[in-house]
């Protein structure tokens, strides 16, 4: 009898052992469950708060005068900005504020932008429309470095979307009549995609593109952030990969006739694209 019931305690202990493993790997693989499941669920309300807008671009193209006016609601005397600002407006309709960060043009300070992009949602780039053509190779090369910037976020979080601002429209010469506002969105648009276009070929030449821009900066020649998907890859904005660009045209001050200040442009296309989109 004794030789009899031996055999029949192993299966016992055996299945026993087998419950006790399943029960720890089934337990094991719920908690990684719910570990992913907190985590996506805090990434994407992390990233449904995101309400930060960045204003970069060259020295003197107005960001600072574009920070006070949405901050303070009028432009203050500016002077070249040596750091950052950073403050909140709210807008109507929305539960959070928006934080504006103002981050200085100067060559050895322009790139902060990078600590504050993973958290951005929007990126403004400032062009001084009536500059725009006299420096065309210095804002093309920083706008260079934006794009390349925006395009090496991992494809894990959400690349901000990105506003060109052609500012100080209302300087413009040109008859009332015209739309001047749409003239310095052409002028930008156009400045922009030939000088991107000549540094994207230098590229693919094998040139560095350091030399189209500014002498002082870095060696940049490894840079990317200029494809597209057009015909034979040549730069337009309307076919970048990084996602839609939106061209506004600004100013921060007007003429003393409200009818010429309306033709002229103002800050409220800037505050209507926040309002929708931020």
């Amino acid at each position: 009898m004794n030789s009899d019931s031996t055999p029949l305690s192993e299966p016992t202990s055996s299945m026993f052992s087998m419950s006790s493993r399943t029960l720890m790997l089934f337990s094991l693989l719920a908690a990684i469950l719910t570990i992913s499941v907190v985590l996506f669920i805090s990434r994407r309300k992390s990233q449904s708060k995101r309400n930060l807008l960045l204003l970069v671009g060259p020295s003197d193209s107005g960001k600072t005068s574009i920070f006070s006016s949405l901050v303070y609601g009028h432009s203050i005397p500016a002077i070249t900005s040596m750091q950052a600002n950073s403050s909140f407006i709210n807008v109507e309709g929305k539960k959070d504020p928006i934080q504006v960060v103002d981050i200085p043009g100067h060559p050895r300070l322009r790139d902060q932008f990078r600590d504050s992009l993973s958290s951005a949602k929007a990126l403004a780039f400032v062009v001084d429309a009536n500059t725009a053509s006299r420096n065309a190779a210095l804002v093309a090369e920083h706008l260079h470095s934006v794009l390349d910037a925006i395009m090496a976020i991992p494809p894990s979080q959400p690349l901000p979307k990105l506003l060109i601002l052609a500012h100080k429209c209302d300087l413009i010469k040109t008859s009332l009549s015209a739309d001047t506002s749409a003239l310095a969105v052409t002028r930008v648009q156009t400045i922009l995609e030939r000088e991107l276009e000549r540094r994207r070929v230098s590229q693919s030449g094998g040139m560095g593109v350091e030399a189209l821009g500014d002498e002082n900066s870095n060696d940049k020649s490894n840079m990317g952030g200029l494809d597209c998907s057009g015909p034979g890859g040549t730069f337009k904005f309307e076919n970048w990969e990084g996602g839609e660009v939106v061209f506004l045209g600004t100013c921060v001050r007007g003429s003393q006739s409200s009818e010429e200040k309306a033709i002229r442009g103002s800050m409220a296309p800037l505050m209507d694209w926040i309002d929708e989109n931020m």
